[in-house]
C-alpha cells in the first residue's frame, strides 16, 4: 500500500524555487506603487501655468527650494537590488537539474522504443557482461540494467511500469519542503528558536503596537483626536462665535503643540520674537487665563495667524513655523465645521433645552476664516486684494472712482476691455496683462436646483414628513469663458440696433399716420339711420285700406305655408348637420383623449427614464473614486499648492438655522451633481429656503439661490384598495359586460324595428 514521506530538501534545489516565488511577489508590486515618479512631467507642468502662478508663494518655493530628498534615490536602490535578487534566483532555478525523471527502461539499456524482445536480451547480456560485479563493473548500474530487463521481459513487472511508472508497482507519495535540512537540524536548533523569537515575539509585536499607538490617536481625516475634543468643548461653550473667537480656538489645536506633534517646534527665540509682534498686532487679551487656548504654544500658532491676515512681515525663524500653520489650517476648519454640524444633530434629536446648539453664524465663520486663511485677507477687506499688483494704496482708485463703481471681483470682469484698461490705468502694460491672466482663470460656477421627492409616485408634490431631494448641478466654468461670450453677445446686440434707429423713425411716422386714417374712418362711418314709423291699429284706417289688407292676407297666409314647409326642410337638413356634427365631436373627443393617454404615457416613460438615469448615477458614484485634484487655487500668500473646493448647503435665513448639512465638493472639475436630503417641514404652507455655495479658497465667489417650496398635506393611508379586491373587481366588470351586452341587443331590435 502507498504511504506518504515528508523530507526536506538536502540539495537545495526546491528552497530556490521558493524563495524565487517569496521575492517576486514583493518586488513586483513593490516596483509599481513605490517607484518613483518622474519628475520631468511636473516640471512641464509648473512651466505651462507659470503666466498664471507665477507671484503664488506656492509656486516660487518649489522653484526656489526644490525638495532634496533622499528617500527616492533609496526606494530606487532598494528596487534594484531586489530586482537584483530575483533575476539571480530565477538563474539559479534555471540551472538546477530535476531530481524526478520518468523511468524509462529502453533508456538504461540504451534501446529504441519498441525493440523486439531478442534485441531486448542480447543488449543485456552485452551490459550484463560490461557492468557485472563479479567482473569489476559498476554494482549499482548492474542493478538498474537487471531492474530494466524484469521489466520488459516480466509481464507483471511490465504491467506496474505501464500502470504505476515504476516496475515495483505503486510507490510513497513523497513530499519535498522547501527549506533547507540545516534548518531542522539539532546543532543549530538553539540558533533558529532565537531567530523565531526575535521575529515573532519582539519585532512583530512592537511593529504593531507602534502602528496601534499611532493610528488610535488620530481620526479618519488625519486629526488629532485630542483636538476634536477641544473643539468639541470650546465650540459647545460658545455659541455664537465671532472671527476673533474663532481664531483663538483654532489656535488651540494640539496639531502645534511639540508635545503632541513632532514636526511642531518651539524655540528658545519665540519668547523675544512672539512679544514683539503682538505689539504691532494689538488687542491681544493676554490676562484671561483659559488653557489650552492660553498656552505659549497656542498663542504662537495665532500671533503667526493674525500676521497672515494682516499680511505682515515675520521674522525668517519664523517663516518655517508660520507655513506649518497655514498648511494644517484648512483640515482642521474642516474639522470644526464637522464638529458644529454633529452638535446641531445631537441638539435636535434632543428635547432638552439646556443643550444649546451653535449657531449658523458660527459655521459660516468657519467657511470665511477658510478663504481668508488661503488669500491672506482680513474679514472686511476688499476682494480685489487676491489679484497681484493691487494693494492697499491703489485699490482707493479703482473702489471710488467716480465713473465705475467696482466692489468686487464680477464688477471687474464684466466692463469692457477699454474701460477696464482706463481703470487699472496705473499699471504697466506687462502687469495688467497678468492681472487679466489671472482674473480670467478665477472660477464662476453656476448652480440649478431642483427639488423633488424620491420613491414617490408624484414626486413635484411635497407632503409633511416626506423626504425631500434637491439636485444641484454645478457647472465650472471660467471668468475669462463667461464674460467673452458676454461681451460678443452684447457686440452683436448694439449693432442692429444702430442699425435700427432709421427704421424706428418711418414706424414713428407711420403710427402717426395711422392714428390720421382712422379719425377720418370714424367720421365716414358715423350716418344717419332711417327712423322707424309707428303701426297704425286697423279700427283707425279707412275702408279701401282694409279691403286691401283682406286680400292681400290670403297671399300673405299661402307665402307662410311656403314659408313653414321650407322651414321644414331647413330643419331636417339642420338635424343631419347636428348629428353629423356630434359625430365630428365625437371623433374629435376621442383624438384628444389618445393624445392625452399618449402624453401621459410619453410623460411616464421620461419619469421612469430619469428615475434609472438617477439610479444609474448613484451606482457610478458609489464605483468611482473621482481624484480630488481639481483646480490650482491662486493664493500670493498660502504656503502651498491648494484645490478648489466648494461647501454647499440649505439655510432659512429668516430663523437662523441650518437646513441641510454641508457637503463638502471636492471633484469639481466641469461638472458635478449633488443630492441634498432633509426632510419636509412638519406643517403645510410656503417655505423660503436658500441654497449655498461657498468657497473654501476664495473671497467674494460665493453664489446664492432661493428654495421656494410649498408643503401639502400628507395623504391619507387607504384603508380599503380597489387593487385588494380583486374577487368583487371581476365580478363588478362581468356585470358592466353583461349590461353592455344587453343595452346593444335592445338598440338592434329598435333599429330592425
Amino acid at each position: 500500500m502507498a504511504g506518504q514521506q515528508f523530507q526536506y530538501d538536502d540539495s537545495g534545489n526546491t528552497f530556490f524555487y521558493f524563495l524565487t516565488s517569496f521575492v517576486g511577489l514583493i518586488v513586483i508590486p513593490a516596483t509599481y506603487y513605490l517607484w518613483p515618479r518622474d519628475q520631468h512631467a511636473e516640471q512641464i507642468r509648473l512651466k505651462n501655468i507659470r503666466n498664471v502662478y507665477g507671484r503664488c508663494l506656492w509656486y516660487r518655493l518649489r522653484l526656489l527650494k526644490p525638495q532634496q530628498n533622499i528617500i527616492p534615490t533609496v526606494k530606487k536602490i532598494v528596487l534594484l537590488a531586489g530586482w537584483a535578487l530575483f533575476l539571480f534566483l530565477a538563474y539559479k532555478v534555471s540551472k538546477t537539474d530535476r531530481e524526478y525523471q520518468e523511468y524509462n527502461p529502453y533508456e538504461v539499456l540504451h534501446l529504441d522504443p519498441g525493440a523486439s524482445i531478442s534485441e531486448i536480451k542480447k543488449q543485456y547480456r552485452a551490459l550484463s557482461l560490461k557492468y557485472h560485479p563479479d567482473k569489476g563493473g559498476d554494482e549499482v548500474m548492474f542493478m538498474r540494467i537487471a531492474k530494466a530487463y524484469a521489466a520488459l521481459t516480466d509481464e507483471e513487472s511490465r504491467k506496474n511500469w505501464e500502470e504505476f511508472g515504476n516496475p515495483d508497482g505503486p510507490q510513497a507519495t513523497s513530499f519535498g519542503i522547501a527549506l533547507p535540512a540545516w534548518i531542522v537540524d539539532q546543532k543549530n536548533s538553539i540558533l533558529v528558536l532565537l531567530v523565531y523569537g526575535l521575529a515573532f515575539m519582539v519585532i512583530l509585536p512592537l511593529v504593531v503596537g507602534s502602528w496601534w499607538y499611532r493610528s488610535i490617536r488620530y481620526s479618519g481625516d488625519q486629526i488629532l483626536i485630542r483636538t476634536t475634543q477641544i473643539y468639541t468643548y470650546f465650540v459647545y461653550k460658545t455659541r455664537n462665535m465671532d472671527m476673533k473667537r474663532l481664531i483663538m480656538v483654532l489656535a488651540g489645536a494640539s496639531e502645534f503643540d511639540p508635545q503632541y506633534n513632532k514636526d511642531a517646534t518651539s524655540r528658545p527665540a519665540d519668547n523675544v520674537q512672539i512679544p514683539q509682534l503682538i505689539r504691532e498686532i494689538g488687542g491681544i487679551n493676554l490676562k484671561k487665563n483659559e488653557p489650552p487656548l492660553t498656552c505659549p504654544y497656542s498663542l504662537k500658532a495665532r500671533v503667526l495667524l493674525l500676521t497672515h491676515l494682516a499680511r505682515m512681515k515675520v521674522p525668517e525663524s519664523l517663516e518655517e513655523d508660520q507655513q506649518f500653520i497655514l498648511k494644517k489650517s484648512p483640515a482642521l476648519l474642516q474639522e470644526m465645521i464637522n464638529v458644529i454640524c454633529q452638535l446641531i444633530i445631537m441638539a435636535r434629536s434632543r428635547e432638552e433645552r439646556e443643550f444649546r446648539a451653535p449657531s449658523l453664524g458660527s459655521l459660516e465663520n468657519c467657511m470665511k476664516l477658510s478663504q481668508m486663511t488661503v488669500q491672506g485677507l482680513q474679514q472686511f477687506k476688499s476682494p480685489l486684494l487676491q489679484l497681484p499688483h493691487i494693494e492697499e494704496d491703489n485699490l482707493r482708485r479703482v473702489s471710488n472712482h467716480k465713473k465705475y463703481k467696482i466692489k468686487s471681483i464680477q464688477d471687474l470682469v464684466s466692463l469692457k476691455g477699454s474701460d477696464r484698461r482706463n481703470l487699472l490705468h496705473f499699471l504697466e502694460d506687462k502687469k495688467y496683462d497678468e492681472v487679466m491672466a489671472v482674473l480670467g482663470s478665477f472660477p464662476h460656477v453656476t448652480m440649478d436646483i431642483k427639488p423633488q421627492v424620491l420613491d414617490d409616485e408624484d414626486s413635484n408634490n411635497i407632503t409633511v414628513g416626506s423626504l425631500v431631494t434637491v439636485l444641484v448641478t454645478l457647472t465650472r466654468q471660467t471668468m475669462a469663458e463667461v464674460f467673452e461670450k458676454e461681451q460678443s453677445i452684447c457686440s452683436a446686440e448694439e449693432q442692429p440696433a444702430e442699425e435700427g434707429q432709421g427704421d424706428s423713425n418711418k414706424a414713428k411716422s407711420k403710427g402717426w399716420q395711422q392714428k390720421n386714417k382712422g379719425t377720418k374712418k370714424a367720421s365716414k362711418s358715423k350716418k344717419k339711420k332711417p327712423l322707424k314709423k309707428k303701426p297704425v291699429p286697423p279700427s283707425l284706417q279707412p275702408p279701401k285700406q282694409q279691403k286691401q289688407k283682406q286680400a292681400n292676407g290670403e297671399v300673405v297666409a299661402k307665402e307662410e305655408e311656403e314659408e313653414i314647409s321650407d322651414k321644414g326642410s331647413e330643419s331636417e337638413e339642420e338635424e343631419t348637420n347636428r348629428d353629423s356634427q356630434s359625430e365630428k365631436d365625437d371623433g374629435s373627443d376621442r383624438d384628444s383623449d389618445r393624445e392625452q393617454d399618449e402624453k401621459q404615457n410619453k410623460d411616464d416613460e421620461a419619469e421612469w427614464q430619469e428615475l434609472q438615469q438617477s439610479i444609474q448615477r448613484k451606482e457610478r458614484a458609489l464605483l468611482e473614486t473621482k481624484s480630488k485634484i481639481t483646480h490650482p487655487v491662486y493664493s500670493l500668500f498660502f504656503p502651498e499648492e491648494k484645490q478648489e473646493w466648494w461647501w454647499l448647503y440649505i439655510a432659512d435665513r429668516k430663523e437662523q438655522m441650518l437646513i441641510c448639512m454641508p457637503y463638502h465638493v471636492c471633484t469639481l472639475k466641469d461638472k458635478e451633481e449633488v443630492e441634498l436630503k432633509f426632510p419636509a417641514p412638519g406643517k403645510p404652507g410656503n417655505y423660503q429656503y436658500t441654497v449655498y455655495l461657498r468657497s473654501d479658497s476664495y473671497m467674494g465667489l460665493d453664489q446664492i439661490k432661493p428654495l421656494k417650496l410649498e408643503v401639502h398635506e400628507a395623504k391619507p393611508v387607504p384603508e380599503n384598495h380597489p387593487q385588494w379586491d380583486t374577487a368583487i373587481e371581476g365580478d363588478e366588470d362581468q356585470e358592466d359586460s353583461e349590461g353592455f351586452e344587453d343595452s346593444f341587443e335592445e338598440e338592434e331590435e329598435e333599429e330592425a324595428a
